[in-house]
């Protein structure tokens, strides 16, 4: 790749487009490739670029993440070219190039045409962190000040995370990163995107997510968080005008009861106890939201209908045994219930379980055709097996039951 050559002429496709930003030592902030369109399997599910100081010199970070690890390498001069240069030959489905100017942002028909758009930059992007750190790659970084951090109280005014709150920090930082790796902040074909959290609570990570597509990656958002808690909304609306975020919003409602004046593209529901984190996957399912992610708190409503079932019946002499299988199937038949209505869906570790024992996180995509008929089967084997009702099947009613099982 003849580097002064590019810098010297207008770029005309879209890859000399990217290699374009990517070169600008003055303004390039980040490179972000995730999604396939077409076979082969790509080797990871993203891989981003950003600018790195080490030894005072110069270089590109290329970070390649895949389902269970990160894998950071760092390349200057004509070796970065030519990774960059192999990236962008491989058929990653979204590519976004940000710059303190703006962001060009390529995507791929079904036909592999490119669409190419500028975003011009509407607030000044924040200074590249050019720290080398391969042991982890924050999205929100623990050695750089950060307003939202700072207004919230998990890092000091000197923009150092306070000990008491890293367990906070750390949260934050695996739920952006659980949400990044779903490779769909790239593809909402409408903005601002609809953020709903259902039973909001302190609503924290929300104001993350808010903070961080807004801010960080600029992609226009909207907050909305419903609470039975009034005092809460009350604490959580003062708490978005210090933060000075306009397009939040907080509602006293059950989340049962909720109605969205704009159906939500991204549903939240964060430690939401017992059956109202069903009613937030509800919300998400009917709405049609392209992203739901769950963390469910306790589980009760099933685990009131189990009986001893041979091999099983040891299981229910000790009650933390039979809770803890209530646990996991109430969990199982959700994430079931979700692919049968189209969502791609995993059940994954939120965040290690030193820092909460609340630990687990379903994750959904919509991207496939409803009515699977092995998840069907699947969830009508467990069903008859265990004798019981999931409250969300209750919930569908016959969207669920009348066309799928």
């Amino acid at each position: 790749m003849d580097v002064d050559a590019l810098k010297t002429r207008e770029p005309v496709d879209y890859k000399e487009q990217i290699k374009y930003v990517v070169l600008d030592e003055e303004r390039f902030v980040r490179l972000t490739l995730k999604g396939q369109i077409r076979a082969p399997l790509l080797p990871w599910r993203q891989v981003m670029v950003r600018p790195v100081l080490i030894k005072n010199e110069r270089y590109l970070q290329f970070s390649y993440f895949t389902q269970k690890q990160d894998i950071t390498k760092n390349y200057r001069g004509s070796e970065a070219g030519e990774k960059l240069d192999e990236l962008l030959a491989l058929p990653f489905h979204t590519i976004s190039a940000q710059s303190f100017s703006g962001t060009v942002q390529v995507q791929f028909t079904k036909k592999g045409k490119a669409v190419v758009r500028r975003v011009a930059s509407e607030a000044a992007a924040q200074i590249p962190d050019l720290t080398h750190d391969q042991r982890k790659n924050l999205l929100l970084p623990a050695d750089r000040p950060d307003a939202f951090l700072q207004a919230t109280g998990i890092m000091d005014a000197q923009g150092k995370v306070r000990p008491a709150m890293q367990d906070k920090f750390t949260q934050v930082n695996e739920f952006l990163k659980l949400l990044e790796h779903t490779g769909e902040l790239d593809r909402f074909d409408r903005l601002p995107v609809q953020i709903l959290d259902c039973g909001c609570g302190s609503a924290y990570l929300a104001f993350a997510v808010y903070h961080y597509l807004n801010t960080v990656r600029q992609i226009p958002a909207r907050l909305v968080g419903v609470d039975v808690n009034e005092s809460l909304i009350q604490k959580d609306t003062q708490q978005s005008e210090h933060l000075g975020f306009s397009e939040v919003c907080f509602q006293k409602s059950a989340i049962i009861d909720y109605v969205p004046e704009t159906a939500p593209d991204i549903v939240l529901a964060l430690h939401a106890c017992d059956t109202a984190t069903d009613e937030a996957l509800y919300q998400g399912i009917t709405s049609e939201s392209r992203l739901i992610l769950a963390a469910p708190c306790c589980h009760h409503h099933l685990h009131e209908q189990l009986r001893a079932v041979a091999p099983f019946a040891p299981i229910f002499q000790d009650g933390i045994l039979k809770k803890r299988l209530a646990d996991i199937l109430t969990d199982t038949f959700r994430a079931l219930i979700l692919r049968i209505m189209g969502y791609k869906t995993d059940v994954v570790e939120f965040i290690a379980a030193e820092h909460t024992d609340k630990n687990l996180m379903i994750r959904a995509i919509r991207r496939a055709q409803p009515g699977n008929p092995v998840y069907v089967q699947e969830y009508l084997d467990l069903k008859r097996y265990w004798g019981v009702t999931p409250y969300l099947e209750t919930l569908l009613g016959e969207k669920l039951t009348e066309r799928f099982l």
